[in-house]
């Protein structure tokens, strides 16, 4: 869940224009996510699609849902330059793989983006209950975070749920991460 700080106290970052809707913006990728990722060899690609395939079976039952959001997933972090496996632990911890998920504060989606971005980084049109929007938004916006904090994974997930100097939440994260999507490369 993002949350916008007090009116004065808060910068809207510069981040480059996402369109959300435009299939080439979100849709052009080279041979296949999983070389992008760094996985290059068939056989691994293979191995990481279905470990990743079982372990979201967890929180999504039905198999013919699973490899899209995945493909989805892994498009949207490699296209930012972040691990898949991080974008999922975002996700279980935000939304548990709910695409309609509403929080209380307004934030929108797997990855519970706050629709104010939508003016910094998108479109008004744009919806943020379309899985690929909400995951091409997310992962822009905790790519930004990261590069804004120099590659500090607590400030940039405190920064991502609003709760910087607080550790409450990027510790959830790295303990999903940890615990169900680590995966040694």
């Amino acid at each position: 869940m993002l949350v916008q700080a007090p009116a004065g106290a808060w910068t809207p970052p510069t981040l480059p224009a996402l369109d959300a809707s435009s299939p080439s913006e979100l849709t052009t990728y080279s041979d296949s996510p999983s070389a992008r990722a760094g996985i290059n060899d068939p056989f691994d690609a293979q191995v990481w699609w279905l470990d990743m395939d079982y372990r979201l079976g967890r929180f999504i039952t039905t198999k013919t849902m699973r490899r899209p959001l995945l493909e989805k997933v892994m498009q949207a972090a490699t296209r930012a330059g972040l691990s898949p496996e991080l974008v999922m632990a975002v996700i279980q911890v935000e939304s548990r793989f709910d695409a309609r998920a509403v929080s209380p504060a307004g934030a929108i989606g797997l990855m519970q983006v706050m629709p104010f971005w939508k003016k910094i980084i998108g479109k008004p049109e744009d919806d943020l209950f379309d899985p690929q929007t909400n995951l091409a938004y997310g992962c822009t916006i905790l790519a930004h975070y990261l590069s804004t904090e120099k590659g500090d994974m607590t400030d940039a997930l405190a920064r991502y749920n609003g709760s910087l100097g607080q550790t409450w939440y990027p510790e959830r994260v790295m303990q999903a991460w940890n615990n169900q999507w680590w995966v040694i490369r």
